[in-house]
């Protein structure tokens, strides 16, 4: 697979590169490997979400809510 950079993307990609310690290409893998991962994971937690509902295991609104809240203020 090939990706294709504008010159200014290129140089901003080296410049984060070189601020990381590593090389364009390395830097540019290892980003695209994390979201592949973080999408694994996403997907995973989505179908386990899902298979809690098809169980009947749901919160109502309310909960929703003050959870969201308490995540907010931490």
């Amino acid at each position: 697979m090939e990706v294709h950079f504008t010159p200014e993307q290129l140089q901003r990609l080296s410049q984060i590169a070189t601020h990381a310690g590593t090389d364009p290409e390395r830097l540019v893998k290892d980003a695209a490997l994390r979201l592949l991962e973080g999408d694994e994971q996403f997907r995973a937690a989505v179908r386990e979400g899902i298979a809690a509902a098809d169980r009947g295991e749901l919160i109502d609104d309310e909960e929703v809510r003050l959870w969201l809240e308490e995540r907010e203020r931490s």
